[in-house]
């Protein structure tokens, strides 16, 4: 019997519309004449959704009892007796009731497709099993039901449900996917949106390896061996050096340049497993690739470039990564081609990135403008004179005739310009003597002596220094030139560096005092300002100067304008060094310049701030204070006067009168009091374990509101917040006053309170107007009353000292919008089991 076809509907989270296109899609299969039966729908209460079973059969469900409740299950031996063609079978990673004939219904369905009937069947990407631990951190809540990968990776097709997360929290919010009273809850929690973004991706990622995986199949079945640019994979050859971290990020953003990009990481290691010279480095790389999101591998190979290449087409490597050689030209020169050469030429269809390095090189330094030629090449031209000379001296003697001589004369000319070329004035110098009395001694009568017997010959050794003397002027002056142009290059380079590290972010001071130490290669560079080190780089740096620096270093001090003095701490400077610290001197003071004038504007920043608050203070005070001070005043004038008799009943009247407004004012002086401390970092927060309903309790019972006012849901495993009870009370009171004055007359505000992921969450919730979420922010600055034009309702400090007491608790407090218009404040604060 043929085994029945499996097709899954992947859904990234509750909600999608996984059941919704699964039963769309077997209405489809109907009117195109096939028989389809539901074998098991789960409506979850969605009008949509369950009209769309009206025109489907559906096998009735199986009916058991477990612990006294009743259980509906899916009667598989009803649905195998009915044969259909087409089964619906919802929610695969479903656990069923105990006592049935299979523990989970994805082995019904197994039973189905052995059976030869195709199944059409829907999952969520929290119940795949691989993905379990993911999911978990992701939203904090475990999954006890959980579906095996190679079960889902056997589907004969598989396809992802997709909907955004704000249209499917825009879903929720509406109603469509869970009952009112459950949708605040929700959206505070699992439905988080970067809770969804990640679910959404985890079910994007799973798919795309899955139809990877079959390629890869497809590609074996069918013997096709060149790679197929599906996506963007791309190698990084790792040696364990230093330079591993750069290749890593340059491959990573490589691979982050195309949607669905993999990083892979390789080491290739000797037979002998010698070839890393840094395991710490590697065990690093190894973690890095983890945290960028990559794999690592480890293969053996005595050929390394071909072992690369090798793993990478193993890989279907797309792009491949490797360090730039640190070889020397001459160790180049003598060793054959390199690493990167042979992998190029290896590679083939892959392309390949050969990455520049620190390693590669030493730190950025400026050349020596000192002697044209250095003393490399100077010794080279001496060496190149005392090995060729004897040498072309032995070739000469060895072929010599009568009629040669010229031939001798032009050999030893060619070599004095050799030996010029490459060492410059002495090295010539020395070999045009040398050739000249060589020449002399064996070529010249009388033989073997150095007899000058024609003047012609002390004519020719002349020419000889003549021409070694001009042939080593050019190349002097040559080599001059190249190097006045690296040495102009390069210092264009460091005020670029200089530049550039000042505009990317970086400490100014801090950049200038390394670039300018690396550049002229010293031991420690410091800037002292006012006898204090601001700035040093280098050893050793610390201390004054006298017992900061070793006795034999060279010390050499720039004045920096009249702020201080650099210091330049081993070796002594040239002139045109002397003259590019200048230019170094006058950035660093235009940097401690601007720093100080940086500093002075958020200094005047600061007193701007402190103005407007005081000026707002002093507008609000100028009734809010006011006005209960009148108050009081004039009760307490008219109960001391003796004009006028007072019955008794207006006495008390007084007396309340003067209470409430003694009452009103302290607390306005309390709220501005706590202000301040706030502002200044003052504030006394005492952290203990507290139970929140004690906290909302008392707040009800300060605010004098009860149930026909606030609705309260706070949930059973709630548990304790670490928080400063009496601070927390407040804003509680602040948060309720607040909603419960904005919402329209016959709404109830809803106060909720859940612990997610270590957190213990307070929503506030009303239906009032809301605020535009332009102006979200100022809600939360002293002295701001939006939409309030009465002058009952105090000074403006309410959500400022709130926010200011939920921060000094370890706390957030942010506004949200409320489904179907309103607002919603959230506090959110460590629970304190957690916190311990």
């Amino acid at each position: 019997m043929k085994r029945g076809r499996l097709r899954v509907l992947l859904g990234a989270a509750p909600g999608v519309g996984k059941t919704y296109t699964m039963l769309e899609e077997g209405k489809r299969l109907v009117g195109e004449g096939h028989d389809v039966v539901v074998g098991f729908v789960e409506t979850h209460g969605r009008r949509a959704t369950a009209a769309m079973t009206l025109g489907l059969e559906i096998v009735p469900r199986r009916s058991t009892t477990h612990r006294g409740m009743a259980i509906d299950e899916m009667d598989l031996d009803a649905v195998l007796a009915r044969r259909p063609e087409v089964a619906l079978v919802d929610e695969l990673a479903h656990t069923n009731a105990p006592g049935s004939r299979n523990a989970k219904r994805w082995q019904d369905v197994e039973e189905l497709l052995d059976a030869g009937v195709d199944v059409i069947s829907t999952v969520n990407t929290q119940h795949i099993e691989s993905l379990g631990d993911v999911v978990l951190q992701i939203t904090g809540v475990p999954q006890r039901e959980t579906i095996p990968d190679r079960v889902l990776r056997a589907a004969d097709q598989i396809e992802v449900v997709d909907l955004a997360p704000q249209a499917l929290r825009d879903r929720l919010s509406s109603g469509l996917v869970y009952p009112a009273e459950r949708i605040d809850a929700a959206l505070s929690n699992y439905f988080r949106l970067g809770n969804l973004t990640a679910l959404r991706e985890l079910a994007l990622l799973w798919l795309a390896d899955e139809v990877d995986s079959a390629l890869k199949a497809y590609r074996a079945e069918h013997g096709i061996d060149h790679k197929w640019e599906a996506r963007e994979r791309v190698v990084v050859a790792l040696t364990g050096g230093p330079e591993g971290e750069t290749l890593l990020r340059r491959g990573a953003r490589i691979a982050q340049r195309s949607s669905g990009g993999e990083l892979i990481a390789v080491h290739v290691t000797n037979p002998d497993g010698m070839r890393a010279r840094d395991p710490g480095a590697l065990d690093r790389q190894r973690t890095l690739v983890e945290q960028l999101g990559g794999t690592f591998h480890q293969v053996v190979g005595e050929d390394v470039p071909r072992a690369l290449v090798e793993f990478a087409r193993s890989a279907d490597a797309t792009q491949l990564v490797i360090g730039v050689s640190r070889r020397s030209r001459l160790a180049a020169a003598f060793s054959g081609p390199g690493i990167g050469a042979t992998v190029i030429r290896e590679s083939g269809d892959i392309d390949v990135h050969i990455v520049t390095h620190a390693a590669a090189g030493a730190t950025f330094s400026l050349p020596r403008l000192g002697g044209a030629l250095s003393r490399k090449r100077l010794i080279a031209g001496f060496a190149l004179a005392l090995v060729a000379g004897p040498l072309l001296s032995w070739l000469l003697f060895t072929f010599h005739t009568e009629t040669s001589i010229t031939s001798d004369v032009l050999a030893y000319q060619s070599l004095v310009i050799v030996v010029a070329l490459v060492g410059g004035i002495w090295p010539g110098l020395f070999a045009a003597v040398l050739s000249g009395l060589t020449l002399n001694l064996l070529f010249v009568a009388p033989l073997y002596t150095l007899t000058i017997a024609d003047p012609r010959q002390l004519l020719a050794l002349l020419f000889y220094v003549a021409n070694a003397l001009l042939v080593s002027y050019v190349v002097d002056q040559a080599a001059r030139r190249t190097r006045e142009a690296r040495r102009a290059a390069a210092e264009s380079q460091l005020l670029a560096t200089l530049a550039g590290s000042v505009l990317r972010g970086e400490d100014a001071l801090q950049a200038m005092i390394t670039r300018t130490r690396e550049a002229f290669g010293l031991t420690g560079v410091r800037l002292v300002v006012d006898g204090e080190t601001l700035v040093a780089d280098g050893e050793p740096v610390a201390g004054g100067r006298s017992d900061a620096h070793r006795v034999d270093d060279h010390v050499t001090e720039v004045p920096i304008g009249t702020y201080g003095v650099l210091e330049l701490h081993g070796g002594d400077l040239e002139a045109s060094e002397r003259r590019l610290l200048q230019v170094i001197a006058n950035q660093l003071e235009q940097a401690i310049e601007h720093g100080a004038l940086a500093r002075a504007a958020e200094t005047a920043d600061a007193l701007a701030e402190t103005d407007r608050v005081r000026s707002a203070l002093l507008a609000a005070v100028g009734h809010d204070l006011r006005r209960p001070l009148t108050s009081a005043s004039a009760a307490v004038s008219a109960l001391r006067s003796d004009e006028v008799e007072l019955p008794p009943q207006q006495r008390v009247e007084l007396l309340d009168t003067a209470a409430e407004s003694l009452d009103a004012l302290a607390e306005l002086v309390t709220n501005l009091l706590d202000v301040s401390r706030v502002q200044a970092g003052a504030l006394a927060v005492t952290l203990a374990p507290t139970e929140l309903a004690d906290v909302v309790f008392a707040a009800l019972d300060e605010l004098g509101i009860g149930p026909g006012e606030v609705e309260l849901d706070l949930a059973d495993e709630l548990r304790p917040v670490l928080a400063d009870g009496v601070l927390l009370q407040r804003v509680v009171v602040n948060l309720l006053a607040n909603a419960v004055r904005h919402s329209p007359a016959g709404e109830r505000v809803r106060l909720a309170a859940s612990t997610f992921l270590g957190r213990v969450e307070i929503r506030v919730v009303d239906r009032g107007p809301g605020i535009p979420p332009e102006r979200r922010d100022e809600v939360f600055t002293p002295f701001q009353r939006l939409g309030d034009t009465d002058n009952d309702t105090g000074l403006g400090l309410g959500l400022a000292l709130s926010k200011g007491f939920v921060e000094g608790m370890d706390g957030t407090l942010e506004v949200d919008d409320t489904p179907g218009g309103g607002l919603t404040m959230v506090v959110t604060l460590p629970a304190a089991e957690e916190a311990r």
